[in-house]
């Protein structure tokens, strides 16, 4: 939180007259009572229904498995009603499929970022603005590195068991299930940024290496139970090296 600090007036002990006096005591009071507001904690920023469900979603999701957790679960975590729910998520299935994605769209954003100019603002982006190409080897090298070190700290977290897009597919098998169709969304964005790095470094033809990136992805997403950050990204770093110069 940040303090405010309020600076008084000072007010002469031989004040010329009584209108001065009188100026003093209320540019004084102004201050005390602009003090005052700027020390009285603000009302609490209200949260939409739909999104305190997904909050609980996501921190339930994650943490139990998505078959495990109930609908009535997620509810009571939410503090609303069953109407409240259903009118956002007609079944609990819509309120996954919203939840892969909302995690789909922030994945994005952290990409986005990495090559928006200073100032920009990502979160005010429309989702079809979102997708960025990488066209450049620097830019490639920029993504590959921080693909790496942000894997090794996700990997790593307290709390974290795994990516909750392999989880969602571990659940939900059925090739046409929505869920499912979620997940591949999302791989297929992921998939295409890796080989768009590929590409831009010069590398041909550039999916088949990408596949075996993402591949190494999956896999340090599980070491994080064993390993630490550090330890992750520059196994993952060293690794990805080795198949990049294979491909090359």
């Amino acid at each position: 939180m940040t303090q405010v600090q309020t600076r008084g007036t000072a007010v002469s002990e031989s004040s010329a007259t009584n209108a001065e006096t009188d100026a003093t005591a209320e540019n004084s009071t102004t201050h005390t009572e602009t003090a005052r507001k700027a020390e009285t904690p603000s009302a609490p920023v209200r949260i939409g229904a739909r999104q305190r469900i997904l909050d609980a979603a996501g921190a339930l999701f994650p943490a139990l498995g998505y078959r495990a957790v109930s609908a009535d679960r997620i509810i009571a975590a939410a503090g609303i009603t069953k109407v409240t729910f259903y009118r956002h998520f007609p079944t609990k299935d819509d309120l996954i499929v919203a939840y892969l994605d909302a995690e789909s769209a922030r994945a994005q954003e952290s990409v986005a970022r990495l090559f928006a100019p200073e100032g920009s603002d990502i979160e005010s982006r429309g989702p079809e603005e979102l997708p960025v190409r990488i066209v450049t080897a620097e830019q490639a090298e920029l993504f590959l590195s921080g693909f790496a070190r942000v894997i090794g700290v996700e990997s790593c977290r307290p709390g974290f068991r795994g990516c909750v897009f392999l989880n969602a597919a571990a659940e939900y098998a059925e090739p046409e299930h929505p869920i499912r169709r979620a997940v591949l969304t999302h791989r297929d964005w992921l998939l295409g940024t890796l080989a768009d790095a590929v590409r831009a470094l010069g590398i041909a033809p550039a999916e088949p290496v990408a596949r075996q990136l993402l591949m190494l992805r999956d896999g340090a997403m599980f070491a994080g139970y064993l390993d630490t950050p550090e330890q992750i990204e520059t196994q993952l770093r060293t690794a990805g090296r080795a198949i990049l110069r294979a491909g090359a």
